[in-house]
């Protein structure tokens, strides 16, 4: 058996959704790409694929990443001598063990097959007949409990600690264990653009629990793809996130300060609430999350943000000292998007939220030296974890200290006079985030 990890010739021919999925798999498992770039990626390639062939291989990809260890595990039951390391085999099983084993709309024999073809075509003969036996095995067994499945990929440090900062159930929703009428495995959410007509395809979407201009719709392929995108009629951005730049109460022609920008939907929302005569100065690390940020801004025909690649972590250069508002998404461990970004789980180490929190106290220190006594500033992060949430707060409580929100719908969606909390996907129809509402010393 073939046991090199090199990369892989694809085949020139439109795959099928089945061999998509796998292809996609053994990106993500061993090349450390992320699922929803390699899916884009792939889909970008073979523009012909129907919606339905798409939606088709993002379940599956999906669903193999957030039950991985399960998968194995039932896996290698029929594997004498453990399960093969080769990246072309290893995905070909864990996909069609996702199909035989967790989903309901797949066919065995259909599944097995798009297995061993692919094996046999980037392999061999023998190593196919290796994968035909044991999914023919794993199949014979008992099928898997999707809720325990999800469970059983967190390591047991990291479901700890989500139990002990959201308590059980929100620790559950995190993953994926949710109900079935939940909306929030099936739907995405839109933010329709001030100023713009709203498509009529949205016209009857629910609008947000708590942000304005939000609506949410079942997820139906490519949103890049429906009338009033490329006018700039609407944004794709989930609820939580159109909430953290909702978190600054900003009046019109306000100059914000946009830190760890990336790629800009929450700076468009800045650059549409401060309006016209408003500036926002939008900083990111990385140019391409910079590039891809200029080329929302001209979509949506927004013209008062410029941009500054910059490393907060040291600091923020030549920057003016004098902000009033600014907001700071720092960079985390993710810990509040898992069931989005499920390979998370394949590289997130016990160390790295403290060490996330460490790097988010070294930026809000340098954005303290860029506001003015009294400046205005939202803290927030896209985790649950108290290691970069409270815990950075109680680091920087001599430069910055806690004020109510002002703002209405984190009022609304926190609660009166809080400073700080959490929005959670059973609590508020959100992924997980931490916000806080500081104030320069």
């Amino acid at each position: 058996m073939n046991q090199g990890n090199d990369p892989i010739p694809q085949p020139r021919r439109k795959p099928d959704a089945r061999t998509l999925a796998m292809q996609v798999v053994e990106r993500v498992l061993f090349d450390k790409a992320y699922a929803a770039a390699a899916l884009n990626a792939e889909f970008s390639r073979y523009p012909q694929l129907s919606s339905r062939e798409r939606a088709f291989a993002t379940e599956i990809v999906y669903t193999t990443l957030r039950c991985r260890k399960a998968l194995e595990g039932v896996l290698g039951k029929h594997a004498a001598r453990g399960l093969p390391k080769d990246r072309v085999v290893l995905a070909a099983l864990l996909v069609a063990a996702t199909q035989i084993l967790l989903m309901d709309n797949a066919s065995l024999p259909i599944a097995v097959d798009a297995a061993v073809t692919r094996v046999k075509a980037m392999r061999d003969a023998k190593t196919s007949g290796f994968v035909n036996a044991i999914l023919r095995r794993a199949a014979a067994g008992t099928r898997l409990d999707r809720a325990v499945a999800l469970r059983e990929n967190v390591p047991s440090w990291l479901r700890q600690r989500l139990e002990a900062a959201v308590g059980t159930e929100e620790a559950d929703a995190l993953i994926g264990v949710l109900p079935s009428d939940s909306p929030l495995g099936h739907s995405t959410d839109v933010r329709c653009v001030k100023g713009h007509a709203v498509p009529e395809w949205l016209t009857q979407a629910p609008e947000g629990r708590f942000a304005p201009c939000s609506r949410r719709i079942d997820k139906h392929g490519d949103l890049r793809t429906q009338p009033g995108y490329e006018s700039g009629d609407f944004v794709i951005q989930e609820e939580g996130a159109q909430l953290i730049a909702w978190a600054l109460d900003l009046p019109e022609g306000a100059t914000v300060l946009d830190v760890c920008a990336g790629r800009g939907q929450k700076s468009t929302l800045l650059a549409e609430r401060v309006g016209a005569t408003g500036n926002i100065w939008a900083s990111d690390l990385y140019e391409g999350k910079l590039e891809a940020l200029r080329a929302e801004t001209a979509r949506l025909g927004i013209t008062n943000v410029q941009t500054r690649a910059l490393d907060w972590s040291v600091g923020g250069g030549t920057l003016p000292t004098d902000f009033d508002f600014v907001l700071v998404d720092a960079p985390c461990s993710g810990t509040g998007t898992l069931y989005k970004r499920p390979e998370i789980l394949e590289r997130l180490q016990e160390s790295d939220p403290g060490r996330m929190g460490e790097l988010a106290v070294r930026i809000l220190r340098n954005v303290a030296k860029h506001c003015r006594t009294g400046a205005h500033v939202v803290y927030a992060v896209c985790s649950v974890l108290p290691e970069e949430a409270e815990e950075v707060l109680d680091q920087v409580n001599a430069v910055f200290e806690n004020c109510p929100f002002t703002s209405a719908p984190l009022r609304e969606a926190l609660g009166e006079n809080v400073s700080s909390g959490r929005l959670l996907p059973h609590r508020h129809g959100t992924d997980g985030y931490f916000v806080a509402n500081l104030r320069k010393r």
